[in-house]
């Protein structure tokens, strides 16, 4: 295949590796900048800029099967100001997609990164999750996301967004590139200590493995989706990837917990990838980042500066020994280059035509150009040694001194270095009081876009409120009043959608508390939801239960995955009869309204379960036996038949065990039953009369427990497989 890459750096260098490994010809755009890059594995190299004219033309000579556009990855876009680089950024990639167009041949592939998304998310990221950009940069890749999709989906050309999650590499000499790996260890080698964050969580990529699953994805014949994520799923905090770094450093680095404030995790999901394509981490973080520690120790010289101060005794010593060699270096410099200046003018005294030239005039007023009032001082001092000693060739040194010619021209000397010397320094520290000025202005401008974004966010939240009434007590209200529509059986069962509907949750699970410690799963929404089992020992958890036990809404501020995002307790007379847990929660809903929102729907909830209640308890004699806990056949039917809808939309799980007891003994065998049966466990009999047990939330593996416990006390029992229209 033809392949043409547009944008030079690390990763265009790998790819170029795979594709010629493969027996593919590359091509490469270089953006302008392809003096460094060498030509032996490109076929053909065109050097030109993005926006170039010419770039249409390359298109229609190279006729490529795929086209890939580095994006953030191109090393030719300089983000140090991203508000000017994201202009030039979307003009390239309009010029190069209009060119791409025009020849409407092959795949264009779009490379992001997860810069994308700057929110946290408790979940890994999936491909159909909103993005969520801040900065002007993460801003301006959306946008190429947007141009490439709306491109792809208006004109039907095969496209594909590839997201990479942290990528990181061994760095080149002299390369300082953005990654947290890379910066980590860049930190450990200048100041010997790593400052990082327990509480912040991210994936890292290995270079070599982004390399091999994007090529899987660019020489597929036809991908199933048109965005992929590309992630090694190995979360990480900011404290593991540090001390991973000071394992394969020189002794000495201090690593610095600065967690403040809540969690913070982004992690990009490649189940997609997974599902499609062959997927195998092949350098874990213990060798990866081995290897970038170990390179940037062995090379330490080339990433820190004279002033930082090194990690070990020997790079301590060699910072020390560098700053003094720079100290010297002007000094040196100025007598190396007295000698020849000394020479033209010892050369320059008899000559007829140079005579009249100063030679150490023009050497005083160098050094003040390059290196300022000091040099010039010190150029000044060696000059004057070097007119008096050539004067005592002919003359005596008295006869030297006693001229005031001698005076009159080191007068000029001096004052001319000097001014010079001093103008220089000027300039210097009005450029960089204008560069700091620059810095700071440019870091107030971050700030004023950092709280516009937020003022916007508020503006559309409360734009929301208004419109579309959400959040308001009449729309909650309106949402959990759909309980009422179902029969008092089933109140439960909906009451974790109607909390999942309100909070904008797909995980709700709802637990009924016992009378001791345990709380039993009654409905869930999800897998997730039930991640804590079907009984828990709710004062265990206790972050989450000093809060709820107040009547207070549990926030999970800290990101602990084994609490829930949000959680509620409903309390009837100081009594806590359910807790309601929301596991998946975005983090801007997080907040004190939406607290409120779940402790006025619990409340409501509530109201809809006592309704029920008392409308069971009005009808408790003719839906129980007489004078025991067995339900009555229409009784026992409906409650199964909840019990089966609930399960069939996932909320829930049950099952029926038959118990082989004579019609006379009933009653008798309710209660020592009953003994050993939970509070979501029900007696009844069935429409051919038979007695029966229903256990709520309970598969069929867990019912042989109960089997096994009532053959204990001597009665048998099996699991019914029937269904209610037997």
């Amino acid at each position: 295949m033809n392949i043409l890459l547009i944008g030079c750096g690390r990763l265009a260098s790998a790819l170029v590796d795979k594709f010629n490994k493969c027996g593919h010809r590359i091509y490469m755009i270089t953006g302008g900048h392809g003096r460094q890059i060498s030509n032996r594995r490109i076929f053909e190299k065109f050097d030109f800029a993005y926006d170039s004219d010419v770039i249409k033309d390359i298109f229609s000579t190279v006729r490529p099967d795929v086209t890939i556009f580095m994006g953030p990855y191109d090393e030719n876009f300089d983000w140090s100001d991203a508000r000017l680089e994201s202009v030039k950024f979307s003009a390239a990639l309009m010029n190069v997609l209009s060119s791409y167009f025009l020849l409407n041949r092959g795949r264009f592939v779009y490379l992001s990164s997860n810069e994308v998304f700057s929110s946290n998310y408790y979940d890994n990221i999936t491909e159909d999750r909103d993005v969520s950009p801040k900065s002007f940069k993460s801003m301006a890749i959306v946008q190429g996301e947007d141009i490439c999709r709306n491109y792809i989906q208006s004109n039907g050309m095969d496209g594909i967004i590839i997201r990479y999650d942290n990528v990181y590499d061994v760095p080149k000499k002299n390369r300082h590139i953005s990654n947290r790996c890379f910066d980590m260890c860049l930190d450990a080698l200048k100041t010997g200590s790593i400052s990082a964050n327990e509480r912040v969580r991210f994936s890292l990529l290995y270079i070599g493995d982004a390399v091999e699953y994007t090529y899987n994805i660019v020489t597929a014949e036809k991908p199933e989706h048109n965005i992929y994520h590309l992630s090694s799923m190995q979360d990480i905090s900011e404290i593991q990837l540090a001390e991973l770094i000071k394992e394969n450093m020189e002794d000495g680095v201090e690593i610095i917990d600065n967690a403040v404030g809540a969690g913070y995790r982004n992690v990009l999901s490649a189940d997609r990838y997974a599902k499609e394509f062959p997927m195998e981490v092949f350098c874990n973080y213990d060798e990866g980042i081995k290897h970038v520690a170990e390179y940037m120790r062995r090379n330490s010289r080339y990433y820190t500066g004279i002033d930082d101060s090194g990690v070990g005794f020997g790079s301590r010593m060699w910072n020390k020994l560098r700053r003094v060699m720079h100290i010297l270096l002007p000094f040196i410099e100025n007598m190396i280059c007295f000698i020849p200046f000394f020479m033209l003018n010892n050369r320059a005294v008899g000559s007829e035509y140079f005579s009249k030239l100063d030679f150490y005039l023009l050497y005083v007023l160098l050094f003040a150009i390059v290196y300022g009032q000091g040099q010039a001082v010190f150029s000044a001092l060696l000059a004057v040694a070097g007119y008096c000693f050539r004067q005592m060739y002919t003359r005596s040194g008295f006869d030297v001194l006693l001229d005031y010619n001698t005076y009159v021209w080191i007068a000029q000397l001096f004052i001319l270095g000097m001014i010079i010397g001093y103008m220089r320094d000027q300039l210097k520290v009005i450029k960089k009081e204008d560069n700091e000025r620059i810095d700071y202005l440019s870091g107030q401008l971050e700030d004023i876009v950092d709280i516009n974004d937020s003022n916007v966010r508020m503006k559309h939240t409360f734009e929301n409120l208004i419109i579309n009434q959400q959040d308001s007590v009449g729309k909650i209200y309106d949402i959990t009043s759909k309980l009422d529509k179902y029969e008092p059986e089933q109140v439960l069962f909906y009451a974790a959608t109607v909390i999942g509907e309100l909070l904008d949750s797909k995980d709700v699970a709802i637990y009924t508390v016992s009378k001791y410690r345990y709380a039993r799963l009654f409905s869930s929404t999800s897998d997730k939801a039930r991640k804590l089992g079907n009984s828990i020992e709710y004062k265990k958890l206790t972050d989450m239960y000093n809060e709820i036990k107040e009547k207070r809404v549990y926030i999970n501020k800290t990101m602990d995955d084994k609490y829930p995002l949000m959680a509620s307790a409903i309390f009837t007379q100081d009594q806590m009869e359910f807790i309601i847990m929301v596991w998946d929660v975005s983090w801007d809903r997080m907040n004190l309204g939406q607290a409120n929102v779940l402790t006025i729907a619990g409340y409501l909830i509530q109201n809809a379960v006592v309704r029920a209640n008392r409308y069971l308890e009005a009808l408790d004699a003719e839906r129980h036996v007489d004078g025991s806990s067995i339900l009555q056949g229409e009784a026992f039917t409906s409650l199964v038949k909840a019990f089966f809808e609930a399960g069939e939309k996932g909320l829930a799980e049950c099952s029926i065990l038959k118990v082989d007891v004579p019609e006379e003994r009933y009653v008798e065998a309710s209660k020592e039953l009953s003994g050993n049966l939970r509070q979501s466990d029900y007696l009844g009999i069935m429409p051919d009369g038979k007695l029966y047990i229903l256990l709520g939330n309970t598969s069929k593996d867990n019912a042989s427990i109960l089997i096994e416990r009532l053959w204990g006390i001597g009665y048998k029992s099996r699991l019914w497989e029937g269904t209610l229209d037997e």
